[in-house]
């Protein structure tokens, strides 16, 4: 879709409903916060081509309902979150719009995708968010974000055993990571469980949900340092 076919108070209706659904109640500051974020995101995307828009629900539904999805699961709303490979934003801009004392780091290696989150956060207005470009693995190297965050969240960016790996690296003891995965989850939570104990991590639960309107499969598993 075109940005100048997208109907914003369309969006903003879908996103309240569905909200609503999951059991959130979004007040006037987030709803406008979500409304600059859709307008940022509708220029950005027709030159560098961050989200696929097919539909008139991927924003609403796909990206920032889907993102909120994991608001019940980061544990401290005053810590610090890592959004790992994060593209567009999601979850982590979503996550801070909804939670403002939350401190959100968005990691992402695409040079592009980080120039436009730089631009969204300065839209939005938002503080104690930062936008780092880089590779995760040469991240865990530099001591200001190794052991440093009490969550970290990732939304399907990479298979679980890797994203583990990884991850465990960026957390505080007791620290916990989020994934965000749909359906076909099975195979990579099998193939993460024996490792478990190797990384320094157990697994502390799970959460199944269908995303309103579209009725989308998601599972969020969640991991806890030791």
């Amino acid at each position: 879709m075109k940005a100048k076919d997208y109907d914003i108070s369309k969006m903003t209706d879908t996103l309240l409903l569905a909200s609503r659904e999951i059991g959130l109640d979004l007040g006037e500051r987030e709803i406008r916060l979500f409304q600059d974020y859709c307008r940022e995101l509708l220029f950005w995307n027709a030159r560098i081509n961050l989200v696929s828009l097919k539909s008139p629900l991927d924003i609403p539904i796909k990206h920032f309902t889907d993102s909120l999805t994991a608001a019940s699961s980061i544990g401290n709303m005053n810590g610090r979150l890592l959004d790992m490979g994060t593209g567009a934003g999601f979850p982590g801009i979503p996550l801070k719009i909804i939670f403002p004392s939350l401190n959100v780091t968005l990691l992402d290696s695409s040079r592009k995708k980080t120039s436009f989150l730089k631009a969204a956060v300065r839209r939005l207005g938002l503080g104690e968010i930062a936008v780092v470009n880089r590779r995760a693995e040469l991240l865990l190297t530099d001591d200001a974000y190794h052991g440093r965050f009490e969550a970290v969240i990732s939304r399907a960016t990479l298979k679980l055993p890797e994203y583990l790996r990884l991850g465990v690296g960026f957390l505080v003891p007791g620290g916990l990571l989020i994934a965000m995965k749909g359906p076909g989850f099975e195979a990579e939570l099998e193939d993460s469980l024996p490792m478990l104990q190797e990384v320094g991590m157990k697994f502390s639960g799970s959460r199944e949900i269908h995303l309103p309107v579209t009725g989308d499969f998601r599972k969020i598993l969640i991991f806890q340092k030791a």
